[in-house]
């Protein structure tokens, strides 16, 4: 049986799931990365595809843009269809002086201005951690891949324009090293169901230097990152 907004039959998901935010990146990584990729779902083109990399089963799958997006794709997942870890695969606009174009953000948690964790937990302030054995795979593959990286907290935010950039002071004040839209919302999911997550995401943006990727670095570092993230899937 199929969830609300995925159309996959029961049994059609790998134990693991990779999720990107745009469903054409899902696509790519189903094409470039994964043998026998098949599509497996495509309500409302949240494109979810099943392979196998390596000899493993392994799904890709997008989770579009913001909190609820990203909540409502990973508890279907986890609840509907049995998934035991998401890794999501993404990007972030960096607000940390010690944080540069290209590094790959290992999150080891996300504070987030969403109030949505706290609906769902009777108003509690909820812990959005990472699996650290999935963390710990990361920092390895990274370093084995000789890929730029650091691992700390990142800001999940329901804004993408913020109108006051003095926020951008306060989370560089407490590091938070780089700000998205969904980590908070993937690892609350993860924990709720008692599953694996991780986020790494590639820093395509500088925000307090206003310094950004081209079109072609921007490639190239995501596929650095998916190669990482694969290395944790592999290992």
């Amino acid at each position: 049986m199929s969830s609300i907004h995925i159309n996959a039959p029961k049994d059609a998901f790998a134990d693991t799931v990779i999720m990107p935010g745009d469903p054409l990146r899902a696509k790519f990584i189903a094409e470039h990365y994964l043998e026998n990729a098949q599509l497996i779902s495509d309500v409302r083109n949240m494109l979810a595809y099943t392979g196998h990399y390596k000899g493993q089963r392994l799904s890709v799958m997008g989770h579009g843009m913001g909190v609820p997006s990203a909540t409502i794709y990973c508890t279907e997942l986890a609840q509907t269809y049995g998934v035991k870890r998401m890794i999501r695969v993404g990007s972030c606009g960096a607000v940390h002086p010690d944080v540069q174009l290209r590094d790959i953000i290992i999150a080891q948690g996300a504070s987030t201005d969403s109030n949505a964790n706290k609906q769902r937990a009777q108003g509690f302030d909820v812990a959005a951690l990472a699996s650290y054995p999935l963390l710990e795979k990361a920092v390895s593959c990274a370093r084995e891949q000789d890929a730029p990286y650091k691992v700390g907290a990142v800001f999940t935010s329901d804004l993408f324009y913020w109108p006051d950039s003095s926020v951008y002071d306060a989370l560089a004040r407490f590091n938070v090293l780089a700000i998205e839209m969904e980590v908070a919302a993937v690892y609350a999911v993860a924990a709720e169901f008692n599953i694996e997550a991780l986020a790494l995401c590639t820093v395509s943006d500088h925000i307090r230097t206003d310094s950004h990727l081209t079109t072609d670095e921007r490639q190239e570092s995501f596929e650095q990152m998916i190669e990482v993230a694969l290395g944790v899937v592999e290992s």
